[in-house]
């Protein structure tokens, strides 16, 4: 019996398994919205929620510039941001217009996100249903935050582990053969060898020469 083992383990080992969690949860907080799998989603949600919490606690603290905190303070904000490191990773890129940049994700969870949600009781992510994936009929959804900020991504990211290369169907197939036969036909009408003069002038020419 699986007494006192809560949450999935997604046959992996539970290094593996923190290592998938903190990457889903860093690109959660960086685009604010992702899809992935019905399962993952739900465990995701278990931690960043707890995440936000955490900074939610510390009160105003956790989002007064650091140059208006007391020593004891920023000594508290310094602690909660190290104990937030073990499940988050400080940096990530976002692309944004057209330009990419760096994003500190710990920063942006007090912040931001603790300003954000600092009036609500938990809750701070949705689930949403997106059907079955082509391929492997696995259960997707889209995971996002219930109040979108302005750097928020207009289109979901999606979960490294879910993208996979498409292959091209038959008649894709067909007609990219057809294609290649008709440009091979051309090439070899447009390099057709110069006609051989017959012998007897050839003689000719060179008995005059």
């Amino acid at each position: 019996m699986r007494h006192r083992k809560s949450g999935r383990q997604f046959g992996r080992n539970t290094s593996h398994r923190r290592a998938m969690l903190r990457a889903l949860t860093a690109n959660l907080v960086a685009h604010e919205r992702i899809e992935t799998t019905d399962a993952k989603a739900k465990e995701l949600r278990r931690v960043a929620e707890r995440l936000i919490t955490r900074a939610i606690r510390l009160g105003p603290v956790a989002y007064t510039p650091q140059k208006d905190l007391g020593v004891d303070d920023q000594a508290k904000r310094q602690a909660a941001q190290l104990r937030m490191g073990r499940f988050l990773r400080r940096f990530a890129t976002v692309n944004s217009g057209g330009e990419e940049r760096k994003v500190d994700l710990i920063e942006k969870v007090f912040l931001d996100l603790a300003r954000r949600f600092k009036a609500r009781p938990g809750g701070y992510t949705r689930i949403v249903k997106l059907g079955r994936r082509r391929g492997d009929n696995a259960p997707m959804s889209l995971v996002e935050f219930v109040e979108l900020g302005a750097s928020a991504s207009a289109t979901p990211a999606k979960d490294a582990g879910e993208t996979k290369a498409k292959k091209p169907g038959k008649a894709e197939a067909k007609s990219e053969k057809v294609e290649k036969g008709a440009k091979a036909s051309k090439a070899d009408e447009g390099e057709k060898p110069a006609a051989k003069k017959p012998k007897k002038a050839a003689k000719a020419e060179k008995e005059e020469g």
